[in-house]
C-alpha cells in the first residue's frame, strides 16, 4: 500500500505499479528489484531499481512539474556542482492506472545525515558552503524562478495562519515577534541567482561525515538565494553556523532573511505534517528550538 497520505489528493503507488510501468517503459530493466525506499519526502516516491538506478513518482498533481524540471535542469547544473547531484537515465510515462510522466535516475550512495549526530559538522558546513556557492555562480540565461526566492512578506499569511494553529504546542508571542523582525529586513535587490530552494535534511546526502550528494531539485531556480541557508537551522548545529556563514559570505541581511525563511517553513510544516509526517514534523519543532535558542 506504501505510505499514509499527507494530501487528499496522493494517489496509491507500490512495487507492483512501479514494476508494470517499468516492464512497459524500459524493458531492460524489467528484471531488475524493485524496491520502496523509506522517506520524508512529501511530494515523491521513491523507489530502488536494481543497485544501480531508483525510480522518482509524483505523489499528487502538484508535484508533477517536477518531472520535466529535473530532466531540464539537473544536466546543466550538475556538472558545475562540486558534489553529486540526481543524474536523469529515463523519462516514464503514464500507464497502468498511473496519471503521471515520473523519472528513472542513477543511484546515488550516501544517507540522510542525522540532526544533532553529525560525524563532522566542521567540514559538512564547508561542505555545503562550497555547494551553495557553486550554485550561486551558474550562468542564469533563460533559467526558471526559485518559488522561495522570493520576499519573505509573500508567506506572512501563511506563516501567521500556522502560528495560530500551533497555540499551545509552542510559543507563538515569541515566534511572531521573531516573525516580524524577519519582515522588516530589507528584501534581496541583487541580481537574481541559483537557489536550490528546499536544502532540508531529507535533501543531503552524506558518507564519512561529509556532504556527498544534494538531491530533490524541484524548488530549483533564480530569486533571492538566501533561502539556501535554512541548512543552517534545519541541520547544522550552533557551533559550526559561524563557520558556514562565513563561507557562504552572508552579510546581515541575507542571514536574517535564510532564518525567516528556515522560520516561516518550519512553522507551516509543523501543523501541516504533525500526524502524518513525523520525521519532518520533529525536524521543525527542531528549527523552531534552535531560532528561538538563538534569537528568543
Amino acid at each position: 500500500m506504501g505510505t499514509p497520505r499527507m494530501r487528499p489528493d496522493e494517489v496509491d503507488i507500490d512495487v507492483p505499479l512501479v514494476r508494470r510501468l517499468i516492464a512497459d517503459g524500459f524493458p531492460r530493466w524489467a528484471g531488475l528489484p524493485v524496491e520502496r525506499l523509506s522517506s520524508s519526502g512529501t511530494e515523491n516516491a521513491m523507489f530502488r531499481l536494481g543497485a544501480e538506478l531508483v525510480v522518482r513518482l509524483p505523489r499528487h498533481p502538484g508535484a508533477v512539474g517536477s518531472v520535466a524540471h529535473e530532466q531540464r535542469w539537473l544536466p546543466r547544473l550538475a556538472p558545475r556542482l562540486p558534489f553529486a547531484s540526481p543524474e536523469p537515465l529515463g523519462r516514464g510515462e503514464a500507464g497502468h492506472g498511473f496519471p503521471w510522466p515520473w523519472s528513472v535516475y542513477r543511484w546515488l550512495d550516501g544517507s540522510n545525515p542525522v540532526v544533532g549526530a553529525l560525524e563532522d559538522p566542521g567540514s559538512l558546513a564547508a561542505d555545503l558552503a562550497s555547494h551553495i556557492t557553486a550554485l550561486r555562480a551558474v550562468v542564469t540565461a533563460d533559467a526558471p524562478a526559485c518559488p522561495r526566492g522570493v520576499p519573505l512578506s509573500t508567506r506572512d499569511a501563511p506563516t501567521r495562519e500556522a502560528i495560530a494553529r500551533l497555540a499551545g504546542r509552542t510559543d507563538t508571542k515569541t515566534v511572531t515577534r521573531l516573525w516580524e523582525e524577519a519582515l522588516d529586513v530589507p528584501d534581496y535587490a541583487g541580481t537574481p541567482l541559483w537557489a536550490h530552494g528546499d536544502l532540508s535534511p531529507g535533501n543531503v546526502l552524506t558518507a564519512g561525515g561529509r556532504l556527498a550528494a544534494v538531491i530533490d531539485f524541484d524548488c530549483a531556480g533564480v530569486g533571492d538565494p538566501a533561502v539556501d541557508l535554512i541548512v543552517a537551522w534545519n541541520l547544522l548545529p550552533a557551533g559550526v553556523r559561524d563557520v558556514f556563514r562565513e563561507a557562504v559570505g552572508a552579510d546581515e541581511a541575507e542571514w536574517a532573511r535564510g532564518r525567516g525563511w528556515a522560520l516561516s517553513i518550519s512553522l507551516i510544516q509543523l501543523p501541516y505534517y504533525w500526524d502524518t509526517n513525523p520525521a519532518l514534523a520533529a525536524n521543525s519543532r527542531h528549527v523552531i528550538a534552535e531560532i528561538l535558542a538563538e534569537r528568543g
